[in-house]
């Protein structure tokens, strides 16, 4: 059995040593160095050529951010945002310059442990790419709407169809790459359910609202689906779609594996907007999403998914392929156009779904 060698970076001496009682604990990963600030972080990963980095953001002589972006530019290794939730958006931008996963600082016991352990042997295995240093950001070119037909039938909303995406390790930045190119005047919701930590979400809103043209937030109960909006589930409870066109929060078990669930979500909109909805699984480790997206084509729905090439990891996409649920596997940057093109088309044939 290969061992994976790990490189932890955090200026506090208690958070590296409950790191390094957690991953010590199995023989299939190996400390190999401690950086105390980022500009330690990028020597270790030069010099020793880990298999993973976990990072903390706020350290002293180089901040977590700068050394993500250093590490990458030089040559790439997957890397693991550890950090406090009140530098949640800072470390969705670490995930632009990066980084694969964000997840909190973890206590010596129970789920904690045992996530980042989990976390650590996945991200081990991704392949990452060496990225150019940043640039001033500038606005992605929007995507222009096409000419759209009447709404027939008198549905009684403001809107045709719902977006419904399913996504986990190495969402966020898919669903950026994916809706930054939208227009604000978008005819649908997008409503999205990402795995994520807890305490995480609003930062995650805040770093995509920052980069598309239409708002996010966080879906609350009560409040009414709009077009031209972009919802995230709160990860301590599911969301779901009512009758109404409102958002239903529910209890997350937390025997639940995932959280929030993906299925939960896809399932109540296939319920509602039956074949007026749309879903769209991306990259992920599991089968959450699979049933949801079943659901979807079942009611008559449109279902996507992200192609392996463009995938972090090709896992709940894969799933749900297999399942013979998808009609359509695309490569991420052709998903926007693809979506311009079906949110308000009324084709009454449907393809059948891969193999």
């Amino acid at each position: 059995m290969s061992v994976i060698r790990v490189v932890i970076a955090d200026d506090s001496q208690v958070a590296r040593d409950v790191l390094r009682d957690i991953l010590s604990r199995d023989d299939d990963i190996e400390i190999v160095g401690e950086a105390t600030n980022g500009r330690e972080a990028v020597e270790l990963a030069k010099r020793l050529a880990p298999q993973l980095i976990t990072m903390d953001l706020n350290m002293p002589v180089m901040d977590g951010l700068s050394a993500i972006e250093e590490i990458m530019y030089s040559k790439g290794v997957p890397i693991l945002v550890i950090s406090d939730r009140s530098d949640a958006q800072t470390a969705y931008q670490a995930l632009e310059v990066g980084a694969l996963e964000v997840m909190p600082k973890p206590t010596l016991e129970g789920a904690d442990a045992e996530r980042l352990l989990e976390r650590v042997r996945l991200l081990a295995g991704v392949a990452v790419i060496t990225r150019l240093r940043r640039r001033a950001t500038t606005p992605a070119p929007l995507l222009t709407l096409p000419t759209l037909a009447a709404t027939p039938g008198g549905v009684p909303r403001d809107f045709q169809h719902v977006v419904a995406i399913a996504c986990s390790t190495g969402g966020p930045q898919a669903l950026v790459r994916l809706l930054r190119t939208l227009p604000a005047e978008f005819p649908a919701p997008i409503v999205i359910a990402q795995h994520i930590s807890h305490g995480f979400i609003d930062g995650m809103a805040q770093w995509m609202a920052s980069l598309c043209a239409m708002p996010v937030s966080v879906g609350q109960e009560g409040e009414q689906l709009r077009p031209g909006h972009i919802y995230l589930s709160p990860s301590e409870r599911n969301l779901c779609v009512t009758p109404r066109h409102r958002f239903q929060l529910q209890s997350s078990p937390e025997t639940f594996l995932y959280h929030p669930s993906c299925d939960v979500l896809l399932q109540s909109v296939a319920e509602v907007y039956g074949s007026d909805a749309i879903g769209i699984i991306l990259t992920g480790m599991g089968r959450d999403g699979v049933n949801g997206m079943r659901a979807i084509y079942q009611a008559g729905g449109i279902t996507f998914a992200q192609d392996e090439a463009s995938s972090v990891i090709y896992g709940m996409n894969l799933e749900a392929v297999k399942a013979g649920v998808i009609q359509y596997v695309l490569p991420l940057d052709s998903l926007p156009d693809r979506l311009l093109r079906d949110v308000r088309g009324y084709s009454n044939s449907r393809p059948e779904p891969l193999a």
